[in-house]
Formats: structure tokens, sequence, C-alpha cells
């Protein structure tokens, strides 16, 4: 019997707990502690995961103790919370969503937060609603732009980065696109070649690329082609921005601001400097940031969790 060892939240999809023990013998211990799965890893052929709250990262400290192991699934597109050098060479399979692009098309969870980002930092929305919590009234401070004023840049194309253009489309707003891998024409939409040129002209830049391949592809040789003004959203994945340097941005841009559901290392987010630092006075307004909520719908997480069940059953199947 095989013994998989699941370390994310299931028993909120309904009737996922279940299927699991179809498949195995299974250890059902959401989020676990470094120091708990270190000492338990041994038992286990397959581990079920997701990046989404979790403390660990399954790195070559925790795998090296997993002699059994021989599969790593993984209930989302990234695998930034997975050493995929180690895993490779090791032999031990990683199974992900990243290219299941049917069913992720059904999935708008992301695209959608990232939209509700747009329109908070655009009406100022939560440093309004913050002054009522105080006891004050007063609108001035809080006076923003209409997003069909704005134009927005859209950085990556692919499924999340279209669902996001088709939103801010609807509203009127201009859009930019930078893809380098998207040689065609975009119907409707202006697309760019430079990615400088395009720093330059937007006012809204919303990523949308996987991290793998673009570690802090954002930092401070793009950052001095940004407007001054310049709102950056973040649903994609906290290790494509440098992070010190975005930070260094804000301090020295009052009226920039950053909106992200994702950190670098979130295994470790209190000793992100973008974390540490969500409460002071100079940049507190300029900020928000959400726990990696991306894709936590009861919709989204239902049909993610089920189809990478599903990819597991089926690799049992073949092999």
């Amino acid at each position: 019997m095989i013994n998989i060892l699941i370390i994310t939240q299931i028993k909120d999809v309904e009737g996922l707990y279940d299927k699991f023990k179809t498949l195995g013998k299974i250890k059902y211990i959401p989020n676990p502690s470094k120091t708990k799965l270190t000492k338990i890893i041994k038992n286990y052929e397959v581990i079920f995961t997701n990046p989404n709250n979790t403390s660990v990262f399954l790195g070559r400290e925790i795998l090296s103790r997993a002699n059994k192991l021989k599969i790593i699934c993984t209930a989302s597109t990234g695998t930034v919370h997975i050493d995929s050098t180690y895993t490779r060479q090791n032999k031990i399979k990683i199974i992900s969503l990243k290219k299941e692009i049917p069913v992720l098309n059904k999935i708008s969870s992301t695209a959608e937060l990232a939209f509700l980002l747009t329109l908070s930092h655009v009406r100022n929305f939560i440093p309004s609603v913050n002054s009522v919590i105080k006891g004050k009234w007063d609108y001035y401070e809080y006076i923003g732009n209409q997003l069909s004023s704005r134009k927005i840049g859209v950085l990556g194309y692919g499924r999340l980065g279209k669902k996001y253009v088709k939103y801010c489309s609807s509203f009127d707003s201009q859009i930019f696109v930078y893809d380098p891998y998207k040689k065609n024409k975009i119907k409707n939409i202006n697309k760019y070649n430079n990615i400088k040129e395009f720093l330059q002209t937007i006012d809204i830049l919303s990523i949308h690329i996987h991290a793998e391949n673009n570690y802090n592809f954002i930092n401070k040789n793009l950052f001095k082609y940004m407007k001054k003004d310049i709102i950056i959203i973040n649903t994609s994945r906290g290790e494509v921005i440098n992070e010190k340097d975005l930070f260094n941005f804000l301090k020295k841009n009052k009226k920039a601001k950053y909106a992200t559901d994702v950190l670098s290392d979130e295994s470790n987010y209190k000793k992100n400097i973008i974390f540490q630092n969500r409460n002071i006075d100079i940049i507190s307004d300029q900020l928000i940031i959400t726990p990696h909520i991306g894709g936590m719908t009861t919709e989204g997480k239902d049909i993610a969790y089920n189809h990478s069940f599903n990819l597991l059953k089926k690799y049992f199947k073949k092999n």
C-alpha cells in the first residue's frame, strides 16, 4: 500500500479526503512545522501539497531524509515551494497544474483578485475605509482616478493576463501588453516589444508571469523607467520582483503603490522586507498585502485540488 502524506488543507474540499483514502494509506497534517515534517517524511512515497499557507520549503534539508519519496503532487501551477533541481537529480516526480490549461481556464479567481487590488489602489479604497474607522469623514485625501483614464500595463499575456485584460477592457481602460513569447499582434491591444518603452508608458503594472526563469525580473534596473506614481499589482509570485529594490522605490516615491498577494520565500514570510515594513507610516498607505488568497475561492480550490488528485491517480495507473 502506498503511503501518502498530505501537508495542505483539503477537508474544505468536499469528498477529497475520502478520495485520497482510495489511493493508499494517508497521513493528514495540514501545514506541519519543519521539525515535524523532517521527523516523519522518511515514511512516505507521496506528498500532496500547495504553496499557500505553508511554513516549509521542500528542499534538500527536508527531502534528503525522504528515502522512499517518489512523487510530490502540488495543487498549483507554480513550484517555487519545491527544490526542482534536487527533485530532478534524485528522480522525484513533480506533478503540478502548470500545463493543465483546459482545467485552469475554468479558474478566474486570481485574475479577479488582481482586478480587485487594482481598483482598491486606484480609488484609495483601503486608506479611506481606515480613515472612517478612525472617526474621520473627509474625502479630500482619497480622491482617486477613473480606471478608464489609466494606462494599464500587463506583464505576461497568458491565461491570467488575458482574463485580467478582459476585466479592465470592460472599464474602457487603455491596455498595453509586454510578452516576448507572443509574437503576433493582439487585437485591440497595444503590444510592446521593448520593456523600457512599455514601463515608461503605463500608469499601472499588473504582473502575470511564472517565477521559473523570472527571479528578480522586476528590479532597480527596471524601476528607473517607471512613473513615480505607478501602481504595481502582483498576484504572480513574490520571487519575480526584487523586494528590496521595490521597498527602496516606494520610500523614494511616495505616490507609488504596490498591491501583492504573494511574497518571496513565503515559508519565512515574517522575515520578508515587505511584510516587516507593512505598518511603517511612510509606506503603509502605499501597500496592500493579502495572504496568497488568489486561487483560494471555494470554486477555484475545488477545481484545482480535485484535478491534482486526478493527475496523481492517473500517474499511479500508468506506473
